[in-house]
């Protein structure tokens, strides 16, 4: 078995403890001055970015958040892969029951803090870290906490993110298919950076103990049972699945079998590292005509098939900073200038496939200062959008089903939807 926690540490932005939790005994308070003060003399140093360091027989590993630190100790050699893991698990359910982690929320609540560490490491050991679940019998109102309440038999069962009992006039499963596209554009036009990030989201509103089944056009799957792919499958790559999912059963056939949580929680997350086609092109022209007065030619285009529509398009165009009096013109949608960005928004609600539109704008600039402000000007254009029934990948459920001991006929409901991550497109 891997080493335990010693304790655990919750730290103010300058080092000082504002809670802390001793499960073995063998380490002091004055652990976290010495964490925090080779975090200071770590500053500026190529491991500076390390979350974990070692110093006098003591491992501490430790996360950001806010302007908290959040740190463990541990003299032993522990798995620091999987305490770290913890310490963002401890995160998500401050984060659930105080809307905020921050110095101000910890100092607020500390008696439900000090419970909730009770309950979710045991003797240095991890163990049990579902905010809802947890949310059954820790209460955060203190008439509440009086009333002697049993843990919810979730905590001990092997499903441990689901409770029993759960009861639904409607069974229905939604699923969202959400994909990211990552990109960046150097000033000569190449693609440096392209990448597409997806989740699997759902939320689920289903009685009993329900088996879930999901169905993907996995490439492996699909050959494995000898089916014709004809340039539909995908290779799923980077895969991270929620706790719930079956890993076994996936790694022998493909399958994505679960018992779902209640509520709303991300199945699976992926990535594919492919060349991706900008799906929005935007290109810029500068021109000064004077010495006080520039103009601004902008095009974007549509790379995508027709039948598909993009919305809520925002085109941030950097501009100098010393700009004012804009004069704007688009062939769609409308622009306007935001002086606190340095930035000049054009927004489209509705763009189509496979079209092109144009914006004109004229800048006025102080004479003195022209020449020397506009070269300088080095930021990005920045594109937002969303692409309903669409995705870049190619990903399809192929089935999604529902079995449950009583028989109840489950209506699931699944979308897809590509959007902008970090869009980018560099100017000269």
């Amino acid at each position: 078995m891997a080493g335990a926690a010693s304790a655990l540490f919750l730290l103010d932005i300058k080092g000082r403890v504002l809670v802390w939790r001793d499960y073995r005994g063998d380490v002091t308070a004055a652990q976290a001055e010495r964490f925090f003060t080779k975090l200071i003399e770590k500053e500026g140093e190529s491991e500076s970015n390390d979350p974990v360091v070692y110093d006098n027989g003591v491992t501490y590993m430790f996360v950001q958040h806010s302007n908290v630190y959040l740190m463990i100790a541990s003299r032993q050699n522990c798995n620091a892969a999987s305490l770290l893991f913890f310490l963002h698990r401890v995160i998500d359910v401050f984060k659930h029951y105080f809307e905020e982690l921050e110095e101000e929320s910890l100092r607020d609540n500390f008696v439900v803090v000090y419970e909730l560490l009770d309950e979710m490491m045991d003797f240095g050991y991890p163990q049990y870290t579902e905010a809802r679940i947890l949310s059954e019998f820790i209460k955060t109102d203190a008439y509440r906490m009086e009333v002697t309440q049993r843990p919810p038999m979730a905590v001990t069962n092997a499903v441990s993110w689901r409770s029993e009992g759960l009861q639904f006039k409607k069974n229905e499963v939604f699923l969202d298919v959400v994909e990211s596209v990552n990109i960046l554009v150097n000033s000569n036009g190449q693609i440096v950076r392209s990448d597409v990030v997806g989740a699997l989201k759902m939320r689920t509103y289903l009685s009993g103990m329900p088996e879930c089944k999901l169905g993907l056009n996995d490439r492996v799957l699909l050959e494995a049972q000898g089916r014709a792919t004809k340039g539909k499958a995908i290779d799923l790559e980077d895969i991270k699945f929620h706790q719930c999912v079956r890993l076994a059963r996936f790694e022998n056939d493909r399958t994505i079998s679960f018992i779902p949580p209640d509520g709303a929680f991300d199945l699976m997350t992926y990535r594919l590292s492919t060349q991706v086609k900008p799906l929005i092109w935007v290109e810029a022209q500068i021109e000064r005509h004077s010495r006080s007065r520039v103009e601004m030619l902008v095009k974007a285009r549509s790379q995508f098939k027709e039948r598909s529509t993009a919305t809520n398009v925002e085109i941030e165009l950097p501009v100098p900073t010393d700009a004012s009096n804009p004069t704007v013109r688009t062939s769609l949608g409308s622009a306007a200038y935001a002086p606190e960005k340095d930035a000049l928004v054009w927004k489209i609600k509705s763009f189509p496939g496979n079209k092109e539109y144009m914006l004109r704008a004229e800048f006025h600039l102080p004479s003195i200062t022209a020449e020397e402000a506009t070269p300088e000007r080095k930021a990005p254009i920045r594109v937002k959008f969303e692409i309903p029934y669409f995705t870049v990948s190619g990903i399809q459920v192929r089935y999604l089903k529902v079995i449950e001991k009583s028989g109840y006929q489950a209506l699931p409901w699944v979308r897809y939807i590509t959007m902008a991550g970090e869009y980018e497109l560099r100017l000269m």
